[in-house]
């Protein structure tokens, strides 16, 4: 039976959950919070490169800052994308302005940059504020990178 390394978005604990039960709400056998959230897990300096390393499924990470006009725009759309793929990809955030180092190391020139990651590797990156249908076309169309 296949499975994937699910990181818990509360204790970074990795997860072995098998493939076929990833509609099933799984939840971490350490903290018992719930795996694959339909809310975008915040990530920071410390916590950022355990999650995105330890994910068995694609990570999309939206750069932004709470002073950006154009990142508050696209939050809700960034939420309804992430709500809509439990189980396929995992969303997450990063704030630029707390996180300065990560920021720093991925090159982030402009915000909101969106970047997918897979395996801990950059597949993919796209900057500007997005809509929801944009982000899951965006998504969709890497879905090979990733």
């Amino acid at each position: 039976m296949e499975s994937l390394q699910i990181p818990c978005p509360s204790c970074l604990s990795s997860n072995r959950v098998p493939v076929d039960r990833l509609g099933d709400a799984p939840k971490c056998g350490r903290c018992k919070s719930r795996l694959l959230s339909e809310h975008p897990v915040a990530l920071d300096d410390k916590t950022f490169q355990p999650y995105v390393d330890n994910a068995g499924l694609p990570v999309v990470v939206d750069f932004w800052a709470a002073w950006c006009g154009p990142c508050r725009m696209m939050a809700p759309h960034f939420e309804a994308a992430a709500s809509a793929q439990p189980g396929k990809v995992l969303f997450a955030k990063l704030d630029t302005e707390a996180a300065p180092r990560t920021a720093s190391r991925h090159g982030i020139r402009s915000i909101p940059t969106l970047i997918l990651f897979r395996d801990g590797r950059e597949v993919a990156r796209q900057s500007g504020a997005l809509s929801r249908a944009q982000i899951e076309s965006w998504l969709a169309g890497n879905s090979r990178a990733a």
